[in-house]
């Protein structure tokens, strides 16, 4: 039989157990629901067992454990209502984002295809730099090439993305003497 023994003096002992109809009956009435009444129950007794030094010597244990059930109720009515008032915070926010226009859509796809087309050392060259912001000199070191060949290759890539572009005739009206690409990291050497 479990005995809770460390809640008092060694002399007297509280029957918990005995205390379960109480605390199932009042978890019942508080919630209206007998699994969440469980849980209920579990998650008191575990914080009765927590906090097993202030129950006071010679104190009523069912009013204690019914005091501790109640608060661990109150706590889990706060936490949904917290959440609750999360959740709508966020449909709002939600609610006012646009959809992104098709073109934008199309057009990052047609971005990533021509990354893609690059040779694996440029793209990882150019992605190390443009993308996740090292510097020229950290990505050298990343790939284990000279700073030299890292610039090379970051050169190439970029005019090959230009070509690209210019090829596909994807700014408006044709005119290509405006990229639509942006230079990260170093300088565009098309001059007009």
């Amino acid at each position: 039989m479990l005995r809770i023994s460390s809640m008092v003096s060694p002399k007297s002992r509280f029957d918990v157990i005995g205390q379960l109809g109480s605390l199932r009956r009042y978890a019942r009435a508080l919630t209206r629901d007998a699994g969440e009444a469980e849980d209920l129950v579990h998650d008191a007794l575990l914080r009765a067992y927590e906090r097993r030094g202030s129950f006071r010597r010679g104190g009523n244990l069912r009013a204690w454990l019914l005091s501790i059930l109640h608060n661990v109720f109150i706590d889990r009515q706060r936490a949904r209502q917290a959440e609750a008032a999360r959740e709508d915070a966020a449909g709002q926010l939600a609610g006012t984002s646009v959809a992104p226009p098709q073109d934008h859509a199309v057009r990052l796809a047609q971005v990533r295809d021509a990354f893609y087309q690059l040779p694996p050392e440029q793209r990882a060259a150019l992605h190390l730099v443009a993308i996740e912001g090292l510097s020229y000199l950290e990505a050298a070191e990343a790939l284990a090439i000279p700073l030299g060949t890292l610039m090379s290759r970051i050169a190439r890539a970029r005019a090959a993305l230009r070509a690209m572009e210019d090829a596909g005739g994807e700014n408006a009206g044709g005119d290509t003497s405006t990229s639509h690409l942006r230079i990260v990291g170093g300088r565009d050497d098309r001059t007009p």
